[in-house]
């Protein structure tokens, strides 16, 4: 067993070189590797990522620092707009250790969302590179205490993004939880100390989040690379909607008559819509989400079809409001407490009250916003939300039975809303 622990603490080494270029049709871009000298094992080391996605596998993190790539009339992100790949030692004022491709790419995948957040104070809690919850507040410690709770168990070794500085009401919060990363424009007088105590957490101190809006239009190279050594390149995606006038209404044509909803969506609704849009696009595909008063309620990722998607969401919030309950009303997870009923040191009519209130309030999901990637091929899928008690349904149109799934919303008593977004929103 020592040895099998010892994989996670080992610092590879790494045969990548500090270099490298790539050439785009003539156009040259020059990427250096970023390295940090940082106490790891008690010694100073000099080294960029510990490893890639797993043990045993060499990775290493490279920043855009020259040339430029313009494809069709499309100006691809420039040097000098760094984010992730640019964090040096002083950013890190805490590293615990030297960072894994998986913390970093967390990060950047919180910032992918949180870009169009900015608002609001906001937070993205990654984990495996996907949110397990999001949310938006008046203020920082609220957005991030709703983020926790919209799924508490996977938040557990989770990297945290924040875009307002944290206060020491959010650190000690934070403290409660073990965290992988903290990442966030700043910390207030006292929350540094209070993160400090978790000796391992890696606490980032990001500027530039603060400027976060300056990289909402930006696109970037998206390189996939194949098995056998080919290569896809692509330009990053993109979030049009950027307020809810963005958004097209829902109607289709069908046996040559119009098919249009019964009911508009309210101005609330619309705000959580543009809000869900927003998390979409971290989330990875086939995706359906859940979102109600700018949280998270429950998200659905990389599943083959979205009727399955829409249940495996539905189903998730069911456990993890569950989990809230639990947790804002005893201290505990839910499989905490009920072990500790079936082991006698706990009420058993305390998991029955969390399992009733559970079932009567139907996981949160009354009220919610059901948001898909994609359109909806079969009514299937908007049937599991409608079953469910969602008001509104958001997807980007385009099914040839798109009638099928506004028809369903008028069917559903009262009638649900649905919009469409006119553009998909799939991340592989």
């Amino acid at each position: 067993m020592a040895d099998i622990k010892a994989q996670y603490r080992t610092v590879m080494a790494d045969h990548f070189p500090s270099e490298v270029k790539i050439n785009v049709g003539g156009q040259e871009l020059v990427y250096k590797k970023r390295t940090w000298k940082l106490m790891d094992g008690g010694e100073m080391i000099e080294k960029g990522l510990r490893y890639g996605e797993n043990p045993g596998q060499e990775a290493a993190l490279y920043e855009l620092v020259g040339g430029g790539l313009t494809v069709g009339d499309l100006q691809l992100v420039a040097p000098g707009m760094g984010l992730v790949s640019a964090i040096d030692e002083a950013q890190m004022l805490q590293a615990g250790k030297h960072p894994g491709k998986t913390n970093l790419t967390d990060v950047d995948g919180a910032l992918h969302i949180l870009r169009y957040l900015t608002d609001r104070p906001a937070c993205a809690i990654m984990k495996h590179n996907n949110p397990s919850g999001a949310a938006v507040a008046d203020d920082i410690s609220t957005a991030y205490e709703k983020a926790f709770l919209a799924d508490l168990i996977a938040a557990f070794g989770g990297a945290a993004v924040l875009n307002r500085p944290v206060d020491k009401t959010t650190a000690e919060m934070m403290h409660e939880l073990y965290l992988e990363v903290v990442a966030a424009p700043a910390y207030e007088e006292g929350a540094l100390e209070i993160l400090k105590k978790a000796k391992n957490l890696r606490i980032l101190a990001m500027p530039r989040i603060a400027e976060l809006a300056q990289w909402r239009d930006q696109r970037f190279l998206d390189i996939k690379c194949l098995m056998d050594g080919g290569m896809v390149l692509q330009t990053s995606s993109f979030n049009p909607i950027k307020t809810p006038a963005d958004l097209l209404p829902a109607r289709c044509e069908h046996n040559g008559e119009m098919v249009e909803p019964l009911r508009q969506p309210t101005p609330a609704e619309l705000d959580d819509v543009v809000f869900g849009w927003a998390v979409e696009q971290g989330v990875s595909s086939n995706s359906v989400i859940y979102v109600k008063d700018g949280c998270t309620v429950g998200i659905g990722t990389g599943e083959q079809d979205r009727v399955g998607v829409a249940r495996i969401a539905a189903q998730k919030a069911y456990v993890k409001y569950a989990n809230k309950l639990c947790w804002l009303a005893h201290g505990l997870k839910y499989d905490e407490l009920a072990l500790a009923v079936a082991e006698g040191r706990e009420d058993p009519a305390k998991i029955k009250a969390i399992d009733e209130a559970t079932q009567a309030d139907k996981g949160g999901l009354p009220g919610s916003i059901m948001i898909s990637d994609a359109f909806f091929p079969f009514r299937d899928g908007v049937d599991v939300g409608l079953a469910e008690g969602v008001s509104c349904i958001a997807h980007p149109g385009g099914s040839l039975r798109d009638w099928e799934s506004i028809e369903a919303c008028n069917q559903a008593d009262p009638p649900v809303a649905m919009v469409f977004t006119g553009q998909r929103a799939f991340k592989h």
